[in-house]
């Protein structure tokens, strides 16, 4: 017979592992206990660890199967006395999925550089937010061109923690898995700390914000070269090279070391800046040459204040050079609508009326210039009619702006060259002219044709009274027919028709004429007369009694007397407002009057 440790050893692990697993619960304090408990069986060997030469084979299969036979039947009797420490009260550890307290992080485990060790998961959660939250006041310092900085907060970048679900991993150290993958675990936070990653990113479109918001006004942008247009001969003014931020190369930089250097200090970054080249060349622009399409309408009726708005909207857009692709605003190129920017209180279209506003008048320029686009086919990316008909152009022919109705007329330059917008205003006569490269077959003609096709006439008369206004004093305004209308593109080779097009289709208000009679007067008799002739509903009959009463009008020092109820009630009750007097349509402007000494307070311009 020959011992043969060893392999009896092993045996007997074996059978104390089979039934250490089937155990529910158990008295040791830790899996070390376990452990060296298993180590002191091993070596007092049993009666099972001798065997013969001959027969070693039989024996050790026996050996084997009493040990298990051993280990079973103290498996169960360790799950009995556990059940019964249970029922009695006493704190037991529970299986062996959890080895000391299940609910806590062993000793030695960090999140990142947070020691979380003896936390619950709760707690090491608060404990990394609490350090993610401190690291979002960090400040990265943003270095852009010509020494100048630009300091945000981390956080601004929209720093985030991207796996706070490495709290539950943290506490799962040591109690998951087979016995022995957590004997292991455990056993290797003696000799070093287990680290768990702390993931985080960042917010992109936060990033580019703030490269796109405070870096550009660091940006010298590049002048294109511009051609002018003096005594009808064309120049060239040179462009000019610029040095701007390159956004997305920025953004990215940001980005990258913030994700792969950043060691969670305050940090500084180099914004990434390119050179930015001017378009055009005296070579390109000198072939600008051609008239593309030119447009006059005439302001021969309009008053002081109305041809300087018109002539003062038409030199904010002449000397335009648009490079293909570009796309012109009108809205853009005159406005504000404000005295400092030139303009005078003029007639305009407002809800129905004529109304005086800074800048009346600027439609008949965004009108003149729309026709001059259409002549030279430039792309229309918007364009709206009024709300009543114009008479400077034929209908569906114009195009309105308005701030408060966000009305604006654009349009871009489809051709593949540059383009110049002439403009000059003479004789009370606006022009505008576009001059580019003329590729288009020389007999080709391109016409455009209004179509009316349908009118509204108005049937009646509205008047309103004014007890505020003295008696005899009539304000009118003028009716507007109704119009539906559209426009079509005809074009024509070697003078005969080769395609016809609908561009646009308009619709017009139908507006009756209206007039505000005063009834102010400490004359009883003449006011009931004033309101017998409103009860007419006839303006001009209204407008005859009113001159014929003027005389019992009140002085304006003297208050007037309370008069009796009216025996019959005006046709309809009077605006809040006072309306301007009488205008004549948007192209005409009330009696001339100077530019204002003092600027009136200032409003949006209407059609």
């Amino acid at each position: 017979m020959k011992i043969r440790k060893r392999k009896t050893g092993t045996v007997a692990m074996l059978a104390i592992l089979l039934a250490v697993l089937q155990m529910q619960t158990v008295n040791a304090q830790s899996i070390d206990d376990v452990i060296e408990a298993d180590s002191k069986s091993l070596q007092e060997p049993g009666d099972g660890e001798v065997q013969s030469e001959e027969s070693g084979t039989d024996i050790k299969a026996e050996s084997q199967e009493d040990a298990a036979g051993e280990a079973g039947t103290q498996g169960t009797e360790a799950s009995k006395e556990g059940n019964q420490n249970a029922g009695s009260g006493t704190a037991d550890i529970g299986s062996l999925t959890g080895f000391g307290n299940s609910n806590t992080i062993s000793e030695g485990v960090y999140i990142g550089t947070i020691d979380v060790s003896g936390k619950t998961a709760g707690e090491a959660k608060q404990d990394v937010e609490a350090y993610v939250e401190a690291l979002k006041e960090r400040t990265v310092t943003l270095h852009v061109m010509d020494e100048n900085q630009i300091e945000v907060a981390v956080g601004d970048l929209g720093f985030q923690w991207t796996n706070p679900d490495v709290a539950q991993d943290a506490v799962a150290l040591g109690k998951k898995g087979n016995i022995v993958q957590r004997y292991k675990a455990l056993q290797d936070l003696r000799y070093e700390n287990k680290v768990f990653d702390l993931s985080y990113d960042f917010d992109k479109e936060m990033i580019r914000q703030i490269v796109s918001e405070r870096c550009r006004e660091y940006d010298t942008e590049a002048k294109d070269a511009v051609l002018t247009r003096v005594n009808g001969v064309f120049s060239v003014t040179p462009g000019q090279s610029g040095r701007v931020v390159d956004e997305e190369a920025s953004l990215n930089q940001i980005y990258d070391y913030m994700m792969n250097e950043w060691d969670f200090s305050d940090a500084s970054v180099d914004m990434v800046v390119k050179v930015q080249e001017p378009r055009g060349s005296e070579e390109e622009l000198s072939q600008v040459k051609d008239v593309l399409g030119t447009f006059t309408t005439s302001y021969s009726t309009s008053g002081s204040s109305r041809s300087a708005n018109v002539s003062n909207g038409c030199s904010l857009i002449a000397g335009t050079t648009l490079y293909p692709g570009d796309e012109f605003s009108t809205y853009e190129a005159v406005s504000p609508f404000s005295v400092d920017n030139g303009y005078y209180m003029a007639g305009s279209y407002m809800n129905g009326q004529v109304v005086d506003s800074l800048g009346g008048g600027i439609c008949q320029v965004s009108t003149t210039l729309y026709n001059a686009v259409l002549l030279s086919e430039l792309e229309v990316t918007e364009r709206h009619n009024h709300s009543m008909i114009v008479t400077y152009v034929d209908p569906s022919a114009d195009a309105a702006i308005a701030e408060s109705a966000g009305k604006d007329f654009k349009f871009v330059n489809n051709t593949e060259y540059p383009i110049y917008i002439d403009g000059y205003c003479e004789n009370k006569n606006i022009t505008f002219t576009i001059y580019g490269v003329e590729t288009r077959p020389s007999n080709r003609e391109v016409t455009y044709e209004s179509e009316i096709l349908s009118v509204i006439n108005p049937d009646h008369e509205i008047i309103y009274t004014n007890v505020a206004m003295p008696i005899g004093q009539v304000v009118t305004q003028s009716a507007h027919i109704g119009y539906k209308a559209q426009l079509w593109k005809i074009v024509k080779e070697n003078g005969v028709e080769v395609s016809r097009e609908q561009i646009n289709s308009s619709s017009y208000k139908m507006v009756p004429r209206t007039a505000t009679v005063g009834l102010s007067t400490n004359d009883v008799n003449a006011y009931n007369e004033m309101l017998a002739a409103v009860a007419t509903n006839n303006i001009d009959h209204v407008k005859n009694v009113a001159a014929a009463l003027a005389q019992f009008a009140i002085p304006a020092d003297q208050a007037p007397v309370e008069q009796p109820p009216a025996e019959q009630p005006p046709a309809e009750q009077p605006p809040a407002e006072q309306p301007p007097a009488e205008q004549p349509p948007a192209e005409q402007s009330p009696a001339e009057q100077p530019p204002a000494e003092e600027a009136p307070a200032e409003q949006p311009p209407a059609e």
